[in-house]
């Protein structure tokens, strides 16, 4: 049998839909793997397995140590930005005086030049004006203005002689945010998380091998589960057991002490520089065709 002419052709002067499938056209789409996804006992800013993990409203979990040193930066950054800001409005002032003052000068120059003869006064009422068609003391002002703007005049054309634009300091944030979610977080707000290890393996397993479950159905955790964490005890969850029994008797399991709703903390997943928080890990690029060589260049996709 035959085949289709329509595939085959290629004697064409553009690509067809199917010569740019085979080159890879399109929006490629791929489901990230494990390499790309975050363990959910790792630290969201070193990716490496917490110690002493802090927890904040939002779900990220974060090394106590690392936490720290980030909004201890944050810190730093905002007092070096108001500093920056408090000058430059210091100098604006400065300014704004500096041109008030020689604004008076020259007022006081003019009066004095008028009230004081500075210009010769002509008899003949044809020469009541200068060649310009100004009175006394204003040609004296206006001849002033030209001969100042004449030698303040900078030539934009010379690179060493082009204006520069003032950089403008915004006044910063005074709030730290939260590295991962970019909401205002406060050191208070963060709470600590207490992961419950399994026990039952005869060697004293290693920090890199760690294994948690559930404290309430000994389930052992994975990235493919949703966690729950309460923001009372920091006692972590299943979400199947959470939703069955917390949210229903508004206690902990593990240890007993009261809690409510809101203390029912959804811990994220994944986040890295290769994917996003949530189920969603999905990578997704736009590949166009280069200019004649037949290779395709990748670009973001564009979202829709």
């Amino acid at each position: 049998m035959p085949q289709r002419h329509s595939k085959n052709n290629n004697d064409l002067a553009f690509f067809t839909y199917d010569e740019k499938r085979k080159l890879g056209y399109g929006t490629q789409k791929e489901r990230l793997g494990r390499d790309s996804i975050k363990p959910f006992d790792a630290c969201c800013l070193c990716l490496k397995p917490f110690i002493n993990p802090l927890c904040c409203q939002k779900g990220h979990v974060f090394c106590k140590e690392c936490i720290l040193e980030c909004l201890l930066a944050q810190k730093k950054d905002m007092q070096r930005k108001l500093a920056a800001h408090a000058s430059q409005q210091k100098q604006e002032k400065e300014e704004e005086e500096e041109k008030l003052m020689l604004q008076k000068a020259r007022e006081l120059d003019a009066f004095d030049q008028q009230n004081h003869g500075a210009v010769p006064q002509y008899s003949d009422k044809n020469y009541t004006r200068d060649k310009n068609g100004f009175h006394g003391a204003n040609s004296v002002k206006v001849t002033s203005y030209e001969e100042e703007a004449l030698r303040n005049m900078k030539a934009f054309w010379l690179p060493s002689a082009t204006p520069e634009a003032p950089v403008k300091v915004e006044a910063p944030s005074t709030c730290t945010v939260c590295p991962e979610g970019q909401e205002k977080l406060k050191l208070k707000t963060l709470f600590p998380i207490h992961m419950t290890e399994e026990r039952n393996e005869q060697k004293k397993s290693k920090s890199l091998d760690k294994t948690y479950i559930c404290p309430s159905c000994r389930v052992t955790l994975t990235n493919t589960m949703s966690l729950v964490a309460l923001s009372s005890c920091g006692h972590v969850f299943c979400k199947k057991c959470a939703d069955k029994f917390m949210a229903v008797d508004k206690v902990c399991l593990a240890c007993n002490k009261s809690c409510k709703d809101r203390n029912l903390i959804p811990l994220e997943k994944g986040g890295t520089g290769f994917s996003g928080h949530g189920d969603h890990l999905e990578a997704t690029d736009f590949k166009h065709l280069g200019s004649g060589s037949g290779l395709g260049l990748v670009r973001p996709a564009m979202k829709t």
